[in-house]
């Protein structure tokens, strides 16, 4: 008679579940089941008496993932599963710390940061130190701090090979001391101190190696060097390690993951047991068949193939759009007929490479009528950096806008204080005036030269606004504010520059449906960010990067912008170990769709502030032809398309406009705001092509002719 723990388990679950009390790598494919497995294997340990409660340590990277584990274990057996050591890195480190912190050298009481409160530290340790902010910025700091503590190096431990490096260190070994004498940990210091915890005192170390005779990870491919040292210290006294991973998931190097720590686990540990856990319980064939053709061009593989007992399924669905706004009107007209069809919105999910690109997906969305949510991230609107850019521009057209001013009067840094900013609010309060008009008026103390300048330069901005267009203004903005520069500076600055980029291109979105009025974008960019949001529990729409996909599954899954240079990314195309992540990347992507899979690009896209013509994603070649049902073609066939400059190669929609847009090539039109001007090119197809038209002084422009209203003159 089956074990009640062991019924509805394949061979493969079977064999891990059950395996003697050795280390095992144990290969867990998309949608294999791994979470059962890890809760089943600690069940069966229990439960046939190999080992007690606290002998069992479980390792997951999220709280959620953590408490679910709990959760099934509970359900499998009639124990208190609080009794069980399961938690995060971090979770299970402050556990230990907390119960020998006098041999840690911490309070009894420390307290933990979090990255703002990290943050915070960090400013006040250079200003204690007179240090420019500008030639450290804060959040740079935290990245070295951080990185070097992910590798186990202490400041003594830092290689310094220039004065900028060694002030570095030094701010690193003060920030070390400051955090002693406040008795303060950042996350980096959990796993760090605990691990030095384990080094330096032997005989707490041997407790623990013989205490914890299993020791279980999930997620295994996404350890970092430290983490997995750790593991190494814990085991040591020849625990049983039963690792569970996925390297074809690998997509986190850019955090310290380090995938090469499954191959250093089978030759440290011993290990003689590798179980593929390859029959995936979510998705149809075909997508499994793509998945599977797609991450086989990796060479630096442990290799599995996943399969399915489900149909094939049907066909992925492939649409060429000429431009970014006709791939966001094709995926609205697709989700409006599969909610049609009586599919729930939150079983839809939109994913896409970079941030940035959300924000021509999300207007058009908006303006169909589509609730949607934005899955571990912010809806365009709402993120900090469009935020600062708006509140500048809202100064500009209204200097008397409080909530504005106190954002950025100090955002980039400049030195005005919070004691400033109280003296100005309390004066405006007195005088029953606004905060800008209390900051003209000086007398802020100290700080009266800082706020004089910041004054000069918001008069100095609307100066030079007063003869720009929307779009140009906003790019004033965002140079001479300092927003540029402060976001160059940042280790992760890149996409918030991405998503500043993407503010002016929705400004000039917005001047050809409407008025080049600043005060009408404010108010258009208030109604997006607060309108149309998915209540809690209401169905909507989900929207988010691939990275924020890893984990979870959808009936229906649209992969968008598959074109070079996008999908995969810039960086990775002159490096072999960047494209195998990316093409791991399109692998989760691929396998979180169990029914349904859409992939899209388009051939322009609005990137940094030009329409810039893309070839098509390689990608898109290394999927089975036959698997692939193309819904139009505008490039010729894929396979056709070099992989090489974008400028070698002229989609095959722009020939003459088509009859139904009432245009022709030569055509004389007149636009609201540009004047007159001729039609010299179009691109796309059906009656709204995007057309270029020469308006002579004005110069040359793309316009997208279902927005640019233009007037037929011949």
């Amino acid at each position: 008679m089956t074990h009640p723990l062991l019924e509805g388990l394949n061979p493969e679950q079977l064999a891990a579940v059950t395996l003697p009390p050795r280390s095992a790598l144990i290969l867990a494919g998309a949608g294999s089941g791994k979470t059962r497995v890890l809760t089943s294997r600690i069940a069966w340990l229990l439960s046939t008496g190999q080992v007690g409660q606290p002998g069992i340590l479980a390792v997951t990277f999220t709280n959620k993932a953590a408490k679910e584990m709990l959760t099934r274990i509970g359900a499998l057996m009639p124990i208190n599963p609080r009794g069980l050591w399961v938690g995060t890195f971090h979770g299970l480190c402050n556990r230990m710390l907390r119960l020998h912190h006098r041999d840690a050298g911490l309070p009894e009481a420390f307290q933990i940061m979090d990255s703002q409160d990290q943050l915070s530290a960090i400013k006040r340790l250079l200003k204690s130190l007179n240090l420019d902010d500008d030639k450290f910025p804060p959040r740079e700091v935290g990245h070295y701090i951080n990185g070097n503590k992910e590798e186990g190096r202490r400041p003594a431990e830092v290689e310094a090979w220039d004065e900028h490096s060694r002030q570095l260190r030094a701010i690193y070994e003060e920030y070390d001391r400051q955090c002693r004498r406040e008795g303060v940990v950042d996350f980096a210091e959990l796993l760090l101190r605990c691990y030095e915890l384990l080094r330096d005192h032997g005989p707490l170390r041997e407790h623990y190696q013989g205490r914890f005779r299993h020791v279980l990870v999930d997620e295994f491919q996404d350890t970092n060097r430290l983490q997995y040292r750790w593991l190494k210290l814990l085991a040591g006294g020849g625990a049983a390690v039963f690792a569970v991973g996925d390297d074809d998931q690998s997509i986190y190097a850019f955090r310290g993951a380090n995938v090469g720590n499954m191959y250093d686990f089978q030759r440290d540990f011993a290990v003689d047991t590798v179980i593929r856990l390859e029959q995936n319980y979510r998705s149809h064939g075909n997508i499994l068949d793509a998945a599977n053709a797609l991450i086989g061009r990796n060479r630096s593989r442990l290799g599995k193939n996943l399969w399915t007992a489900e149909a094939a399924g049907e066909p992925i669905r492939v649409f060429d759009a000429a431009s970014d706004f006709e791939e966001a009107h094709f995926l609205v007209e697709e989700v409006r007929q599969l909610e049609r069809d009586g599919l729930p919105l939150g079983d839809i999910a939109v994913l896409y490479r970079s941030n940035a690109q959300s924000r021509v997906l999300e207007h058009a969305l908006f303006t169909a009528g589509i609730a949607y949510r934005v899955y571990g991230g912010l809806r365009f609107f709402e993120r900090q950096e469009i935020k600062h850019a708006l509140a500048y521009l809202r100064l500009i057209t209204n200097s008397d806008d409080d909530n504005a001013l106190l954002r950025v009067i100090n955002f980039p840094t400049r030195g005005i204080g919070n004691r400033t900013l109280e003296t100005l609010q309390e004066t405006a309060r007195v005088t029953g005036t606004s905060v800008w008009q209390a900051a003209c008026s000086g007398g802020a103390g100290r700080s009266a030269a800082s706020v004089a300048r910041f004054v000069q330069l918001i008069e100095a901005m609307r100066a030079t606004a007063a003869n720009l267009s929307l779009p140009d203004i906003i790019r004033l903005v965002v140079e001479q504010s300092g927003l540029l520069q402060h976001y160059q500076s940042e280790k992760d600055g890149q996409e918030r520059l991405d998503n500043l980029d993407q503010l002016a291109i929705a400004a000039l979105t917005f001047v050809s449906e409407n008025d080049d009025d600043a005060t009408a974008f404010l108010a258009h960019a208030s109604l997006e960010a607060g309108d149309h949001q998915a209540n809690p529990g209401q169905a909507a729409l989900q929207l988010m990067t691939v990275h924020a996909a890893k984990g979870l599954e959808f009936h229906t899954v649209f992969i968008t912008g598959l074109e070079e240079g996008l999908f995969p990314h810039d960086n990775s195309l002159n490096d072999p170990a960047n494209l195998e992540e990316e093409r791991r990347l399109m692998y989760v992507a691929i396998t979180r769709a169990r029914r349904r899979l859409y992939l899209s690009l388009a051939q322009s896209r609005m990137l940094h502030g030009q329409t810039r013509f893309s070839l098509a994603s390689r990608f898109l070649d290394e999927l089975p032809q036959d698997l692939l049902r193309w819904l139009n073609r505008g490039y010729p066939a894929v396979g056709a398309v070099p992989h090489s400059s974008p400028s070698q190669v002229t989609p095959a929609s722009r020939r003459a406009p088509p009859a139904e847009s009432g245009l022709r090539i030569g055509q004389t039109v007149e636009h609201a705001k540009f004047g007159v001007g001729v039609v010299v090119d179009y691109e796309g197809q059906g009656a709204n092509p995007n057309v270029q038209v020469n308006f002579g002084a004005v110069g040359i422009k793309w316009l997208a002719l279902q927005y640019a209203k233009l007037k037929l003159l011949d």
